[in-house]
């Protein structure tokens, strides 16, 4: 296996305007290709958008959503992937010829769909489908897996494709600053998006308070390091729909160390090399030789004690 040089980004997309999406898709992956990366990373929904899905009726879904591979979208990825001679990880809704709808993961290269996902807890639109399946795929000799924002929260989910030989776990997110129970959680005023040329101070202090990266920060590098992983962590910059997003993209080691992050309000790549010796290196790997699931597998299995109600989160 040899060493991986992967680039994640940042950037402000447009609410159902794919054409515009893709066009930044494809900059950002031109800068990265010119600059030597094999892989580029895209977050949640970023060729559709994310937020404005909680507003729509299945009708309005459906008419946003394609068919992956042969919609056009993905059409377009393959062709930016095989111009650039890099591979691409993108997010857009997707339904198949029953008319259900997923939020979907792509990763294509020149050649055509290498894989994609369904993510398995959705809950921006409650017409959506949650996928039923974990997927492992190769590139360049490194074992991949995808976990889309919430899923990464279960930490059942990043131990299992771990155990199933992910070194790399793709962690395509649309989040940050939204009002949840936890401390110092809630929304940034978008004023301060606008103002951002004139007073970057204050809007640098929301985006790195617990509103934003310091929540970031309570759980993301644990996810690397007890699992002894690289986890490359994508999300948006600025408006999304009507929510302001922080971006703060970046790739972790599995010493759950931050080897690049994007660190500024502008559309953004950063790009770390992946090295295979820091998987074996990490304390993770240590870990997980040590584990003994004859004493908890059951536990862990178990179903919960009581039915959890599902909210569908109109305001997140």
């Amino acid at each position: 296996m040899q060493n991986l040089k992967i680039a994640t980004a940042q950037f402000e997309n447009r609410s159902g305007d794919k054409e515009y999406n893709l066009g930044i898709i494809r900059q950002l992956a031109a800068k990265a290709a010119t600059n030597g990366a094999q892989v580029i990373a895209f977050h949640e929904c970023s060729v559709t958008g994310y937020s404005f899905a909680r507003h729509l009726s299945k009708q309005q879904m459906l008419d946003v959503a394609e068919f992956v591979p042969d919609g056009p979208s993905v059409k377009q990825l393959i062709t930016i992937a095989k111009e650039l001679d890099i591979v691409i990880l993108a997010g857009l809704f997707e339904k198949d010829a029953d008319d259900k709808l997923y939020k979907t993961q792509v990763c294509v290269d020149k050649n055509g769909l290498v894989a994609k996902y369904h993510k398995l807890h959705p809950f921006i639109n409650p017409h959506l489908t949650p996928g039923d399946k974990y997927v492992i795929f190769n590139l360049f000799g490194w074992k991949c897996s995808i976990l889309i924002c919430y899923d990464n929260n279960i930490i059942e989910n990043v131990r299992a494709v771990k155990l199933l030989g992910a070194d790399i776990i793709f962690m395509p997110h649309v989040t940050m600053c939204t009002p949840s129970t936890r401390p110092g959680a809630g929304f940034v005023d978008p004023e301060l998006w606008k103002n951002r040329e004139f007073d970057p101070t204050t809007l640098r202090q929301e985006f790195d308070g617990l509103k934003g990266r310091a929540w970031l920060m309570k759980w993301l590098p644990a996810r690397a390091y007890d699992n002894a992983i690289y986890a490359v962590f994508s999300n948006p910059i600025g408006m999304d729909d009507d929510q302001v997003k922080n971006g703060c993209s970046m790739i972790l080691d599995p010493f759950g160390d931050i080897i690049a992050e994007c660190r500024s309000f502008d559309n953004e790549i950063v790009m770390a090399t992946l090295t295979p010796d820091k998987l074996t290196d990490a304390g993770g790997y240590r870990y997980i030789k040590a584990r003994r699931p004859d004493l908890y597998g059951g536990i862990i299995a178990k179903p919960h004690e009581s039915e959890q109600k599902v909210v569908w989160m109109k305001d997140e």
